[in-house]
């Protein structure tokens, strides 16, 4: 690109970013603290010099703190860097460097195929107070990626965002490369968005609703210096908990380039999951950025205005670290919060997409020291935004800093991934003492978290197993972690991972403690799709996908991460009843209920929405009842929001290692009890097609087998 056919004029401050504007391109980035900015044009993504470069005039391309120029000859396609130049001095918090080129925050995609060679010359030396190793003299243009002028225009075909209400949703938690990566996908695009796609026909058929995608924006997946130990080959950054561009899709994501294909690519796959009624959650990552601690690179953020950007230690030379990734973004300054709410509307208004699960999010509710506040503008604004008012927002209500807040995170509409519905859950089939009372509260809603600040059961995000930590399969298959792959000495992952082997460690021929697997992840599944909230399925779960006992697997990019889809085969009929009772699921409203359970009779039919059993039939003594429950659930009105009835239930939970016989009670209004779920009972019968239950004789009693589940269903003869 020949600097003679480019010319510049001042520009406008807003929006930030990189904007096609007439015959050229606006830029506009914020530094306050800089005392000059360059912008960079270059040829081609590794291209160290610059093929056009202009140097921005105070006097006429700055706003306040926002520099900014129109540069016209340039269009869609085009690349460019930053570089800031002002004072180095990390003991005042300031780490300017003119030889680091900077990423625009607001890019919209870099050139995402670039295998990163970040200097390695880049720590901190303790015996300088104004300068570190990381204040390179070299100029880095040729080792870093390059941000790319995006063309916003995309034929969506009339598709919108679906919104669909939390209650009527199940979320598939999956990741781009591994959902599609592994050779018996049998896509013909693996790993990437379009590869997604084409496993749009398997998703519907499991019948998801929402398919929640580990983070998609840029990162650098080359950043991890380990090897396999036993292999010897390099580990990665595969989950991508790393953000480097909070805007653009990762370009390696992408089939058919990465220039701004990815861009164009993702939309694709967003129309076409909507096109299959299928909405689409990002995992977001804005507790830290990718640069790390005071050992790492210079970025963007840091060299943009590093005392801004981050929450700086009391000796500002080092970074607070409630992330446990080095750094911790300064989330609620009005700069880094203008920049979350820009991202978060950039994702929903152009890339369409349904709601967002923010990783770590208690650190959106800290200030600028660190401390939590009571009422976090940045919490706040984004559950009160009207663009993002049916927007699913989900919170991690927790951070690597001491923060747990599950039950009372801020903000008011925000949905929690609830841990406490997994570990109880967990507790209750391992058999645990004492853990049937939180197993009863974790099943009908967890009221002891959301009811008290007028939430509602649907907020609860329940699930039971997610992308850290045991798979479903290895939640049944090992008694502790196996994560020497991940060259960490097996010291990272969690110890406790309330798990069993029943026997035998790791996978088994012995086709007697297969069974005994198998019905627990049945267990495990129907217990998650019958509670009342809103579930969370670990993709792969439905099959028992293993990762050999790895709880961590962040760093692999291989077969540990890729879902074998020979196991569908394998574990056929776990898939089949995976879907059979998501299925049941979204036929009866009473367990998608829109309120909590009272227990008393709310609509005048002499029979309580909910009522407690033990095996004898009466009520349980909680605090001496152990490993075994029943409870009878109140079809009618059992969606008060259209006044709709549904069928009368009665679940059996029998997590002791004997079988027990339950005495029930008369099925209400004249009808009979008929076995819909048991999970003692081999394929089909675990699960009976709607309309086919058979009835249960004699009618007040079943006998439950050992680590199962029964749910029975009252409907006429």
């Amino acid at each position: 690109m020949a600097q003679s056919i480019l010319s510049v004029r001042p520009g406008d401050p807003l929006p930030l970013g990189a904007r096609l504007h007439g015959e050229g391109v606006d830029f506009s980035i914020f530094s306050r603290n800089a005392e000059a900015m360059t912008l960079c044009v270059y040829a081609s993504p590794r291209d160290s010099r610059c093929s056009f470069e202009y140097r921005l005039d105070p006097r006429l391309n700055k706003t306040g703190d926002i520099w900014h120029v129109h540069v016209a000859g340039l269009g869609a396609g085009a690349l460019y860097l930053w570089r800031a130049e002002g004072p180095y001095l990390p003991r005042k918090g300031h780490r300017f460097n003119p030889n680091k080129a900077l990423l625009d925050p607001y890019a919209k995609a870099l050139s995402g195929d670039f295998v990163w060679d970040l200097p390695a010359a880049r720590g901190f030396d303790p015996d300088s107070t104004d300068r570190d190793l990381s204040f390179s003299a070299e100029d880095d243009a040729g080792l870093v990626p390059k941000c790319i002028v995006v063309s916003d225009d995309f034929d969506w075909g009339g598709d919108r965002p679906l919104n669909y209400p939390l209650r009527h949703c199940v979320i598939y938690e999956t990741h781009v490369r591994s959902l599609s990566l592994h050779p018996s996908s049998g896509v013909a695009h693996p790993g990437t968005f379009r590869g997604v796609a084409e496993m749009i026909p398997y998703l519907k058929d499991m019948g998801v609703t929402s398919l929640e995608l580990l983070p998609v924006q840029e990162f650098d997946e080359f950043e991890n210096p380990r090897s396999d130990p036993g292999s010897g080959k390099r580990l990665s950054n595969f989950w991508g908990y790393s953000t480097i561009a909070f805007m653009a899709p990762k370009g390696s994501y992408s089939s058919c380039g990465s220039l701004g294909q990815q861009v164009i690519e993702f939309k694709q796959m967003v129309r076409e999951l909507h096109a299959a009624g299928i909405e689409v959650i990002l995992d977001i990552v804005f507790n830290h950025s990718a640069e790390g601690n005071e050992l790492g690179p210079t970025l963007n953020f840091r060299g943009l205005d590093n005392r801004i950007y981050y929450i700086l230690d009391e000796d500002p030379r080092f970074y607070k670290n409630y992330s446990g990734c080095g750094n911790t973004l300064n989330c609620n300054h009005p700069v880094m919060r203008s920049l979350i709410m820009d991202c978060l509307h950039y994702w929903v208004i152009d890339m369409h997409v349904d709601g967002f699960r923010f990783d770590l999010g208690s650190i959106l509710g800290r200030d600028h020291t660190g401390r939590l506040l009571e009422n976090p503008p940045v919490i706040e604004r984004i559950a009160e935004d009207p663009v993002l008012r049916h927007t699913k927002i989900i919170a991690e209500a927790w951070d690597a800093g001491g923060a747990y807040q599950v039950g009372w995170f801020p903000g008011g509409r925000w949905a929690e991934w609830n841990d406490r519905f997994r570990d109880d859950v967990k507790r209750f089939w391992k058999g645990d003492p004492g853990a049937v009372r939180n197993f009863a509260t974790r099943i009908t809603g967890s009221s002891d978290l959301y009811l008290r600040d007028g939430r509602k059961p649907f907020h609860s995000i329940n699930f039971v197993t997610a992308h850290d930590g045991f798979t479903m399969n290895d939640l049944v298959s090992y008694e502790r972690k196996h994560n020497e792959a991940n060259a960490e000495d097996n010291a990272d992952g969690q110890d406790a991972n309330l798990s069993s082997n029943y026997g035998f460690e790791g996978p088994s021929r012995n086709a007697e403690l297969e069974a005994v697997r198998s019905r627990q992840v049945k267990n495990f599944l129907s217990t998650l799709l019958l509670s009342i909230g809103t579930p969370m399925l670990l993709g792969g779960d439905e099959f028992r996908r293993s990762q050999g006992g790895n709880n961590n697997a962040y760093c692999q990019n291989n077969e540990i991460s890729w879902y074998d889809w020979g196991r569908t085969r394998t574990y056929a009929e776990v898939r089949r009843f995976t879907r059979e009772v998501l299925a049941f699921r979204m036929r009866h409203p009473a367990f998608r209920r829109p309120e909590f359970f009272t227990g008393k009779d709310s609509d005048f039919n002499a029979i309580p929405d909910i009522s407690w059993f033990d095996e004898n039939g009466g009520p349980p003594d909680w605090g001496r009842i152990e490993r075994r429950i029943a409870a009878r659930i109140d079809g009618s009105r059992a969606d008060i929001l259209t006044d709709r009835d549904d069928n009368d239930f009665y679940l059996i939970f029998n997590a002791a290692t004997e079988s027990a016989v339950f005495k029930i009670g008369q099925a209400p209004m004249a009808r009979r009890w008929h076995r819909a779920i048991d999970t003692s009972l081999p394929s089909p019968e675990d699960i009976v097609d709607a309309g086919e239950e058979p009835m249960v004789a004699p009618q007040d009693e079943y006998a439950v087998a050992p680590r199962s589940m029964v749910v029975l269903i009252s409907r006429a003869d």
